[in-house]
């Protein structure tokens, strides 16, 4: 029953773990990006034996380091908080959910942190061919480092390879390929991490056009923006195709997040795509009159349906046809959902006492392979977690089913805004290139000041990016199986508030003290010439 949920605790929980997660998704993206960077710089030093370009990679290696630091501190707060506030979810999918972050604590971290030492402090203390080896593995620690933690969310969107064991109530791995290897989080690890070689490209782009317009540091500017228009161009391309990818697993996986995405309030044959749009009341409490209300909108024809399924006459499910169900397309209403989900929860609930009474007893046996039962694991246990809405008063339980929606102005709003300026940025590289090529892009100061400016819209982007992949998955902490307002820990809620408060504190204190030590840092700029042999 909804009525024994306290959402003041469980809204300041996801208040918390949200601003955790977004501050320290400032940093993550831009350690990502700038060590393949660095890298890449640094082989062209070993490999030309120029001293300009050892100047350039220290000088980019030092905004890394005061990057990589804070994002350091942030990463270590949001981790435990799996267990402070979320303890109900860490006992539900620990089996699963702890292996990928085990597995990036031993392998990547261990690796990222050895190496960095080297990569800072060991120049001219070692080969220089061994010394370009630790830049490189730094660079594969932080991508190791990442896949672990997204193969972890990946699976709480689409929870694959694994089986819910009836007598301990846990979900427990039955494959690890199938969660490793899921459609999901291939195109999670591809479209994040690309996501984070794009920010990291611009801000190397911004700050060389700084440099640029300040008419300092020439060759450093146009040598950083040829690697980083390159590197962006690339990864640009990369980010669209594994963008479109999972597009479509959004389909066969989360059709309402699709629907959110696009405020598809009705189901189409031929939908269209809302390319630009303002909505007016979309955030309104559903029922089964609402429609999608836009102030104005342009839309391409048809472009969902093939976007989605690859044919321009197809289907697309809207809002209220999950909600509502659809019978003709095979869509289950939400109700339906609720009912058997409710009844995979009382067959646990009776499980758990035929087990008190006596463990290997006929009717515990009987419960035990019911919940083996193929049949019923499809048409009940994978609804598991709609169960927590059912409610005997069927105008409440149809008002439950409405509540489960995710927001529909804020996911539509980060959707469209990340793949618009994704596409500004894919145009910016080319622009850049171009125009660095033919030696003619110190004369474009709109230019240059729109590269400089594009830095804090990589960040919307990419913040954006993460809010259309977690609001839009509402109300799920693990897609159909448990619900967010299942998933907190019992906690007094001041004391939540307590901790949000000093967080928020604690990350706008670190983030202002990020950007003016980079700043200062930027100002200062590289070493001289004259000093880069002998430090």
């Amino acid at each position: 029953m909804l009525e024994n949920i306290d959402f003041t605790l469980v809204n300041w929980s996801r208040g918390q773990f949200a601003l955790t997660a977004m501050f320290h998704w400032l940093f993550v993206p831009l350690t990502l990006g700038l060590s393949y960077i660095m890298a890449y710089m640094e082989t062209m030093y070993v490999k030309t034996g120029d001293p300009e370009w050892k100047r350039i990679t220290k000088f980019w290696m030092k905004l890394f380091g005061i990057n990589f630091a804070i994002g350091v501190a942030t990463g270590i707060i949001l981790e435990f908080e799996f267990g402070t506030n979320w303890s109900n979810y860490s006992w539900f999918v620990g089996d699963i959910f702890g292996a990928p972050l085990a597995i990036e604590g031993i392998m990547a971290f261990f690796l990222e942190s050895t190496f960095i030492a080297v990569m800072f402090f060991g120049w001219d203390k070692v080969s220089k061919r061994f010394h370009l080896l630790s830049t490189w593995l730094t660079a594969l620690g932080a991508s190791l480092s990442a896949i672990w933690i997204l193969v972890a969310n990946a699976w709480m969107q689409n929870p694959v390879g694994t089986f819910f064991n009836p007598e301990t109530a846990r979900n427990e791995m039955t494959n690890f390929w199938d969660v490793f290897l899921s459609e999901t989080a291939v195109n999670k690890f591809v479209h994040t991490i690309t996501s984070g070689f794009v920010l990291a490209a611009i801000f190397v782009i911004g700050v060389s056009s700084w440099y640029l317009l300040k008419h300092r540091e020439q060759l450093l500017a146009k040598r950083s923006i040829v690697i980083a228009s390159v590197f962006g161009l690339l990864s640009s391309l990369v980010l669209i195709w594994s963008g479109d990818s999972s597009a479509k697993e959004i389909v066969k996986t989360q059709p309402m997040k699709l629907a959110a995405m696009e405020a598809l309030y009705e189901g189409q044959s031929g939908a269209p795509l809302v390319a630009f749009g303002i909505l007016r009341g979309a955030d309104k409490e559903l029922t089964a009159d609402s429609q999608a209300d836009f102030l104005f909108k342009i839309e391409i024809p048809s472009m969902l349906s093939w976007l989605a399924y690859g044919d321009g006459e197809s289907f697309v499910a809207g809002i209220k046809d999950l909600i509502l169900g659809n019978e003709e397309k095979g869509i289950l209403s939400y109700k339906e959902k609720i009912k058997r989900g409710y009844e995979a929860q009382q067959a646990l609930i009776a499980l758990k006492e035929a087990i008190k009474e006596d463990p290997d007893g006929q009717e515990a046996n009987a419960l035990k392979a019911k919940f083996r039962d193929p049949v019923f694991i499809k048409n009940n246990v994978q609804y598991f977690g709609y169960g927590n809405y059912y409610d005997p008063d069927p105008e409440k339980l149809e008002k439950n089913a409405f509540m489960m929606v995710p927001p529909i102005s804020m996911t539509f709003y980060a959707f469209h805004i990340m793949v618009i300026l994704g596409g500004l940025f894919l145009l910016l590289f080319v622009v850049f290139l171009y125009l660095i090529m033919k030696n003619q892009l110190h004369t474009q100061r709109w230019l240059l000041w729109a590269g400089v400016w594009s830095i804090p819209l990589v960040y919307i982007a990419s913040q954006a990016g993460w809010i259309v992949a977690e609001v839009g998955r509402q109300p799920w902490v693990i897609q159909d199986l448990m619900p967010t307002m299942k998933a907190v820990t019992q906690i007094d809620v001041g004391s939540v508030m307590t901790t949000f408060i000093l967080f928020a504190i604690t990350f706008i204190g670190l983030f202002i003290a990020e950007i003016r030590i980079m700043l200062k840092q930027i100002k200062v700029g590289p070493q001289k010439k004259e000093d880069i042999n002998h430090v």
